[in-house]
């Protein structure tokens, strides 16, 4: 199993340079969990390509409706109070953004739930920084 963040999910809905490598990545383990709040963020990632002129109008609506029905077919974790605690702690010992934060502390309940290693699929450096200090199993992407 992986634990999937925004930024790794957003080359699977929108076409960017990482996306070959990481649908090799999803082709390998087809089971994906990530938090409750990444549909949000994915969907701030579309807006603002809209709005920076990079998608179009037509090419949005497609990408949010990809966004959908690939959102239904993940596991979200959605303990809100226990991913606030961990994130809030997390904020104090790494230099996270608060969704971010969100992320990990969702990855990490993950984590403490599983009896095996859980795989942190991410592109943000800085947080995969965080999740390997947290103990977790980074994918690596080169480029």
């Amino acid at each position: 199993m992986r634990y999937w963040d925004a930024s790794a999910l957003v080359p699977l809905i929108v076409s960017e340079s990482a996306t070959v490598q990481v649908r090799s990545c999803l082709v390998e383990d087809t089971e994906i969990v990530t938090w409750a709040w990444t549909r949000v963020e994915i969907a701030s990632a579309v807006e603002r390509r809209t709005r920076e002129g990079l998608l179009t109008r037509p090419q949005r609506r497609e990408v949010l409706d990809r966004l959908n029905t690939f959102a239904a077919t993940w596991d979200e974790v959605t303990e809100v109070l226990a991913v606030r605690s961990r994130a809030a702690l997390l904020l104090g010992r790494h230099p996270l953004r608060a969704a971010d934060a969100g992320q990990l502390g969702a990855a990490l309940l993950v984590h403490e739930q599983l009896a095996a290693p859980l795989r942190f699929v991410c592109l943000d450096r800085r947080l995969g920084v965080a999740a390997e200090l947290e103990g977790l199993r980074v994918a690596e992407f080169s480029g």
